[in-house]
C-alpha cells in the first residue's frame, strides 16, 4: 500500500476517533447543552490529529517550514469551516432529534477501538 494512502487512512481513523471521543465526552460534561462547543471542540481535537498525521506522511521529505505551513493552513481552514457550518449542524441535529425522538448520551461507553 503506497505511503500516502496508508497515511491518509491512518490519519482519517485517528482523527475520527479523536473527534468522536471528544464529542461524546463533551456532551457528558455539558449535559447535552451547547452543541456548538461540542462540534467545534471536537473538530479542534480531531482535525489537529488528522492534519498532523496526513501532512506528515505526505510531506515527510520536505523542509519543516513547509510541513508546518501546510499543517497550519489546512487546520485553520477545517476549523473555520466547522464554525461556519454550525448553524446548518443545529438545523440537522434539531430535525433528527425531533424526527427520532431520542437524544443519546455515551454514559458507560467503552471507547477502546481495540475491544468489542
Amino acid at each position: 500500500m503506497p505511503r500516502i494512502v496508508a497515511g491518509s487512512l491512518l490519519a482519517y481513523w485517528l482523527g475520527e476517533f479523536a473527534n468522536s471521543y471528544t464529542l461524546a465526552r463533551m456532551k457528558l460534561l455539558t449535559k447535552g447543552k451547547h452543541l456548538w462547543t461540542r462540534t467545534v471542540g471536537s473538530t479542534i481535537v480531531g482535525q489537529a490529529v488528522d492534519t498532523v498525521v496526513v501532512v506528515s506522511f505526505i510531506y515527510y521529505d520536505q523542509p519543516m517550514s513547509i510541513i508546518l505551513n501546510v499543517i497550519a493552513s489546512g487546520y485553520i481552514f477545517k476549523v473555520v469551516y466547522e464554525i461556519l457550518a454550525t448553524p446548518l449542524t443545529y438545523l440537522i441535529v434539531d430535525f433528527l432529534k425531533d424526527k427520532e425522538g431520542i437524544d443519546t448520551f455515551d454514559r458507560g461507553t467503552n471507547f477502546s477501538p481495540f475491544k468489542s
